[in-house]
């Protein structure tokens, strides 16, 4: 990666149903290592830019670039392989499995050798130690043997936070990571998000606005496939207009 290219950005990037567009010709820029939240009201576009990025949804227009280089013509796997990494809204984990087998895949298909995994356990032993080994940094090892079906529905969420640290991501998109959440259990997701590597570049996209303002360096604000407004916290809670069509509908989600 350039060290003057941002960890991902995209110009111009569009895409249209018919008459609904869901990006208008969007120019975004993630800065390496950036904490960065998208927000924006319901059908803002946030969903289809964030597939638009991945891969899930082919642009009708535009670019996409991972670290300064072009990726708008690649399959979502090879996005991934190249370093870019998401989440899901609801979670998309293997709930039979345990929490250790969830996170060994998850390298093994990094490395290419998942296929390989139904043979003796010993000879990947390297692969099962690194999936522990990321357990301990977000304090799922005394859970790693569980099935992911017997686990809290926060500590799910953080499963799946490991699943993608697994991949070795160099762009993190976390779509709304408390989500589903209780209440007491949010805080123990924002933690770990807080302590992931700092040379990680994470978006957000998230409707719990204090998860938003506590976690954000930078804020952009889609409305109707557009940014309307981008910057730092402290002057995106100020801003009139943000006011308006987003924060002032907060009590009705």
């Amino acid at each position: 990666m350039s060290a003057a290219a941002p960890a991902l950005e995209t110009r111009g990037l569009s895409k249209s149903f018919g008459a609904l567009t869901v990006a208008n010709a969007i120019d975004f820029r993630l800065a390496a290592g950036a904490r960065h939240a998208l927000i924006g009201p319901n059908g803002a576009g946030k969903s289809s830019f964030v597939n638009l990025v991945t891969g899930a949804l082919r642009a009708g227009g535009g670019t996409i670039h991972l670290g300064g280089s072009e990726i708008t013509g690649l399959a979502q796997s090879a996005r991934v392989k190249r370093g870019l990494v998401r989440t899901f809204q609801i979670n998309a984990l293997f709930r039979r499995l345990c929490v250790l087998e969830n996170v060994t895949l998850a390298i093994a298909e990094r490395e290419g050798i998942a296929g390989q995994l139904l043979r003796p356990a010993g000879r990947y032993r390297a692969v099962i130690d690194e999936a522990y080994a990321l357990l301990e940094t977000l304090g799922l090892a005394d859970q790693a043997l569980l099935p992911v079906s017997a686990l809290a529905y926060g500590r799910q969420r953080l499963v799946e936070i490991a699943v993608a640290l697994g991949l070795a991501p160099k762009v993190l998109l976390l779509d709304e990571p408390a989500a589903g959440i209780p209440s007491g259990e949010s805080g123990i997701v924002v933690s770990v998000i807080e302590r992931l590597p700092p040379d990680i570049a994470i978006l957000i996209i998230e409707h719990d606005m204090d998860l938003v303002f506590r976690l954000a360096q930078t804020i952009t604000v889609l409305v109707q496939g557009s940014i309307l407004v981008e910057g730092p916290p402290a002057a995106i809670a100020a801003d009139p207009l943000v006011r308006e069509v987003y924060l002032g509908e907060r009590g009705r989600r």
